[in-house]
């Protein structure tokens, strides 16, 4: 609409009935969800006069703010001249609403600017910003304004400030605000709780918890979620299991926490018993609930069941909600993923894909993940690309993965390269690990060397990936190097990068070497260390020493049929047939069966 009406206009003290009679209907007067109304309601102000009088202004700012059309509220906010406290906290509180925090600091030196003080609304809005941005420097200035000045607190001042200190880690800032306020209501011991939470502080959350006579349903759910977050599942169930036993009514967020709660525990039976809760409550066409429902299934494996549940759903429910219905659609694919089922996965992506909804990157990673066909990942690329999606380091170190795997390592290397300003460990470790698994261990130790010198610190998967390239390219000095260099970064060798440092001496001839390394560092009881080991007797046909490996190997896993194999092919290469045959008998004895090999040929899609 236009904006034709000035504050500068002369005030008409005739206009003053007609606010009266506006003023006293305003709350009535129009729909905030309807934009077209409050715009017309809008020109009947200018049209009339009454506009001008800054309670109008004030409560039409307001409108605006409630409707969320921040333009139109900024363009009269700038028009009134004479503001007033409320007029700045409608203002603060519509944008802080909107999640323009910065904005809304911006917007309050203004205000100081001005002159404005600011009333106990302006201060929450204000806390609730730094909260979010973890301004603590400005948030103890606001604080200390308050105390230096002698503010009377509220409760809902004195909970945003608390809130503040908990949400910015300040634990024991939050303990002495905590214990200075003079009433106490749900909210504030329900922050308190999770601020010990969150500081994994299980023995005070649970004592602030027990000390509570009463607790409301936001107290129940702070605490048995907050407990799952920090991995204490079985404490979280058990007072999950208090809370029934209390008959305290479960709301929305209990279920959503509980089914959560399933999910991590992979406990299938409770799952289903909540599921049968849900549908007595009538609850099951909430998107949360739903969403909730299918990740359960999913992290249980019976995606059978996540897909009934999705199936079921009335689609008006998730049509209105654009963000319910991408989480849906992308837990689906991403519980195929997880389970293996790739087939299912990527009909899903290609139903998402024709009905038009749009898929987050958190789906698109875990499905390129799953891409063993090179036709197939080129066009999830290419889909990628069509949608607008940036390639962020998850992402791209997925891409990376897939065409490395496929074979297409140029395309590989093209993500990498075109990847300059989110490149974070992952991608680097990525594209190490392709480089390793293609035989080009000098590019690999090359890049490793590249990252370091970018000041990025490799992770112990990045080593495996190295020790993998030297072992592969037969680059001992340098891998012995790299071995030992992962004390520098405080990584505790697992037995990934024992089992490269076997191979690495293994391929390059020195067994007696690897032999001494398995004892030294007391891996004698791995058989992947021994199967290792085995290849490289093989390789170097030591007949002596890969007999003596084959005798750990099988008092390990007696039953693994590829000791038997690398043996039995080993002496058969040598012509010792009538040896190969007993190796054979042998198996046969033990009844032991190797898995038959198996290939796909892809013929006309």
């Amino acid at each position: 609409m236009r904006w034709i009406y000035r504050f500068s206009t002369v005030f008409n003290p005739n206009s003053l009935t007609l606010y009266r009679t506006y003023y006293h209907s305003l709350p009535i007067i129009c729909d905030v969800n309807d934009q077209s109304k409050v715009e017309t309601f809008h020109a009947k102000l200018i049209k009339d006069g009454s506009l001008q009088i800054l309670n109008t202004g004030n409560h039409l700012l307001s409108l605006y703010v409630k409707s969320r059309n921040l333009g139109h509220a900024q363009k009269l906010f700038d028009e009134i001249r004479e503001r007033d406290v409320r007029t700045w906290s409608t203002l603060l509180s519509g944008l802080a609403r909107n999640e323009c925090f910065s904005l809304v600091l911006d917007e309050f030196r203004n205000m100081q600017i001005e002159g404005v003080c600011p009333n106990q609304f302006t201060l929450s809005t204000l806390f609730k910003c730094c909260s979010s941005l973890c301004e603590v420097r400005l948030g103890k200035e606001l604080h200390g304004w308050i105390i230096r000045n002698g503010m009377e607190l509220d409760n809902v001042l004195e909970n945003s400030i608390l809130d503040f200190y908990v949400n910015c880690y300040k634990l024991e800032h939050s303990k002495r605000v905590f214990e200075s306020m003079e009433e106490k209501s749900c909210l504030s011991w329900n922050i308190m709780l999770g601020a010990y939470l969150r500081n994994r502080d299980v023995h005070n959350s649970l004592a602030l918890f027990k000390s509570l006579s009463c607790k409301d349903v936001a107290t129940w759910n702070t605490v048995i979620d907050g407990l799952r977050q920090i991995g204490f599942l079985q404490t979280s169930l058990d007072i999950l299991r208090q809370m029934v036993e209390s008959r305290n009514l479960f709301n929305k967020v209990t279920f959503s926490i509980a089914l959560n709660l399933a999910s991590s525990l992979c406990d299938l039976e409770l799952g289903k018993q909540l599921h049968c809760r849900v549908l007595i409550f009538g609850i099951q066409a909430d998107n949360f609930i739903q969403n909730s429902l299918i990740d359960m299934y999913n992290k249980c494996g019976v995606m059978e069941k996540a897909s009934k549940v999705f199936s079921r759903t009335p689609r008006d429910s998730l049509n209105s909600d654009e963000k319910a219905e991408i989480v849906s659609r992308s837990s689906l694919v991403t519980g195929f993923v997880q389970n293996g089922n790739y087939e299912e996965a990527l009909k899903t992506y290609i139903s998402i894909v024709r009905e038009g909804v749009k898929v987050d990157k958190f789906t698109l990673t875990s499905l390129v993940s799953a891409c063993e066909d090179l036709g197939i990942g080129e066009q999830i690329h290419a889909h990628i690309l069509k949608g607008g999606h940036s390639l962020d380091s998850y992402l791209a170190s997925s891409l990376v993965d897939m065409f490395a795997k496929c074979g297409s390592f140029d395309e590989a290397q093209t993500i990498f390269e075109e990847t300059k300003n989110s490149k974070n460990v992952v991608l680097w470790t990525s594209m190490i690990s392709s480089y390793a698994a293609h035989g080009r261990g000098m590019d690999a130790v090359h890049l490793f060397e590249c990252m370091r010198n970018e000041g990025i610190e490799p992770n112990p998967i990045t080593f495996v990936g190295v020790l993998t390239a030297c072992s592969h390219a037969g680059l001992l000095e340098q891998g012995q190097k790299y071995f030992t260099t992962t004390k520098i970064y405080s990584i505790n060798p697992e037995i990934e990068h024992f089992n490269c440092m076997v191979d690495l001496y293994g391929r390059a001839g020195h067994l007696e070497k690897a032999n001494e390394f398995i004892h030294e560092h007391g891996i004698s009881h791995f058989s992947s260390v021994w199967k290792s080991f085995l290849s490289s007797c093989r390789l170097h046909h030591n007949v002596e020493m890969e007999k003596w490996a084959l005798e750990n190997l099988l008092k390990l896993e007696p039953s693994d049929a590829a000791p038997y194999i690398l043996s039995a092919s080993m002496l058969a290469s040598d012509q010792k047939w009538e040896a190969a045959a007993n190796m054979r008998s042998l198996m046969q004895k033990h009844r032991v069966n190797k898995l038959p090999a198996l290939s796909w040929i892809q013929m006309k899609n």
